[in-house]
């Protein structure tokens, strides 16, 4: 059966436009969204995704139309017509419909029903190369739509075979576009606690960590970051993906570290069986 979508009230396919020119998502950028797929048929983490959504939408001043319970209604609906076993969804939130082109008078909601992302376990088993770029998103907070940095270096990522950027400024790390950055230092997990997105597998594998290793959560620098042991990056398309490359230089001795595989495994055990 083909996906679907909910927008402002009712269900339509995926590929019917729903979207007016006039929405302030298009004509200012002003937007945002989340990400997140099920396990074994059950939305995973799905109050975190919720509470993040929520808190997106209060930061941007947008009203959500829907409570979570009703959402829950939605999403079971569209899974449901999807006739897959795992689905994704995707949230989008907007400025809605505005006649003078500024202010907000309803945002729109589209949450979509999408295949699952690839998996990339060539990846997860041997790293990535990400290239260092100077940036610190703008409420970062917040899950805005705006990934403009992103597809402007996407062909230099290509060309370099870099899977991503890595966020830094003024000596201080970030995180990568769309995923949050660990680094291991010995037994010790270091991660950044500002400028971010708190991700919600990062959240996963920081409750994870904390049984194995010393985690410390505050601002990390770029130069503890290439001098790491370890480096990996968490996301839900990611999972825990081991980071080997840095621009031209090799995260240690470039391979993927034993203590990233570890919580690699522990995270798959973890979605394996999770709902059940």
């Amino acid at each position: 059966m083909p996906f679907h979508q909910y927008f402002n009230g009712e269900i339509v396919p995926l590929d019917q436009p729903v979207f007016q020119t006039s929405d302030l998502g298009l004509l200012r950028g002003y937007g945002l969204f989340d990400f997140f797929r099920t396990y074994n048929g059950v939305p995973f983490r799905w109050d975190d995704y919720w509470q993040r959504f929520e808190n997106s939408a209060r930061l941007l001043k947008l009203a959500l139309p829907v409570t979570q319970p009703e959402t829950e209604k939605i999403l079971a609906d569209l899974h449901s017509m999807s006739g897959e076993a795992e689905v994704a969804f995707r949230f989008v939130l907007t400025g809605g419909y505005a006649p003078d082109g500024v202010h907000v008078v309803q945002p729109n909601l589209l949450i979509r029903t999408e295949a699952l992302p690839q998996d990339n376990p060539a990846g997860r088993l041997k790293g990535i190369k990400v290239l260092p770029y100077e940036y610190v998103r703008d409420l970062p907070e917040i899950k805005s739509t705006n990934y403009v940095h992103m597809v402007l270096m996407a062909d230099e990522m290509k060309r370099q075979q870099a899977a991503d950027l890595l966020f830094h400024k003024d000596g201080e790390v970030s995180e990568l576009t769309r995923s949050n950055l660990f680094a291991f230092q010995g037994n010790k997990l270091i991660t950044s606690d500002r400028n971010i997105l708190n991700g919600v597998t990062r959240r996963v594998v920081i409750e994870l960590a904390k049984a194995d290793f010393e985690v410390e959560i505050r601002p990390v620098t770029y130069k503890e970051v290439i001098t790491a042991d370890e480096v990996f990056t968490t996301s839900t398309t990611k999972w825990v993906m081991p980071v080997v490359q840095i621009g031209d230089q090799p995260v240690a001795n470039g391979l993927a570290g034993a203590r990233t595989l570890h919580l690699q495994k522990q995270f798959e055990a973890l979605v394996a069986r999770w709902g059940k």
